[in-house]
């Protein structure tokens, strides 16, 4: 399973270097400048754990996770900032889950962020997911045909839940990619349609994965 974390950060040298550091640990990153761009990336992706920069240009982001919170979002937030006074700290973890003040270690930013994700709720999508004969058993990370089990990678098994998760509606391409990397894959790039066609030849035959030309993929019972 993908552990995925959304960044926003709008200084363009640190919000490198952090993104870095995560994925350096195996964290799959979305990276945000402003909260417009934060709020996009939450309408289409679930997220383990996302952190905010509290001043971005478009204000601060505390009003914006307590707004987010009110409509049942429950991702564990981490606010990075200068704001420093206690009355800043206490207001932030009334808000969010864990609150760092610029400057401060990587190590620290990187240890925080993974014990954040432990704590992220479990997702609300079946444990088991089916389409016809295939079945995706996310909690023992399997996957099988007609009863037989697949070998899949990590990044095969992350796209196929979505598809799964998505069924019978088709997944744009920019999901899917964004699901199974992260926004550090350029969306022109063809990793997609690479692994669609490694997916493709191990899920066997009759063929289970359509291609919805100018929108992306979707699963299709076997007939």
């Amino acid at each position: 399973m993908v552990v995925r974390v959304l960044l926003t950060e709008d200084d363009g040298d640190l919000r490198l270097a952090v993104s870095t550091s995560l994925r350096g640990v195996g964290l799959a990153v979305d990276t945000a400048a402003d909260l417009t761009d934060a709020d996009l990336a939450i309408s289409v992706n679930a997220y383990d754990c996302a952190v905010f920069d509290r001043m971005l240009p478009a204000g601060d982001a505390l009003p914006y996770v307590g707004h987010r919170r009110r409509q049942g979002w429950g991702v564990p937030v981490l606010f990075l900032t200068a704001r420093d006074t206690p009355a800043d700290i206490l207001a932030g973890l009334g808000v969010g889950d864990d609150y760092l003040v610029k400057p401060f270690e990587m190590a620290e930013l990187v240890g925080r962020v993974l014990s954040l994700c432990r704590r992220s709720p479990a997702p609300s999508a079946p444990a088991v997911l089916r389409c016809g004969d295939l079945e995706l058993d996310a909690g023992r990370h399997e996957v099988r045909r007609a009863g037989i089990l697949l070998t899949v990678t990590r990044t095969e098994f992350a796209v196929l839940e979505l598809l799964l998760t998505r069924h019978p509606e088709p997944v744009p391409r920019r999901d899917l990619i964004r699901h199974g990397w992260d926004d550090l894959v350029n969306p022109a790039s063809n990793v997609l349609e690479v692994l669609i066609r490694q997916l493709r030849r191990k899920l066997h035959e009759p063929p289970m994965i359509q291609t919805v030309r100018g929108v992306g993929y979707r699963l299709i019972p076997a007939s």
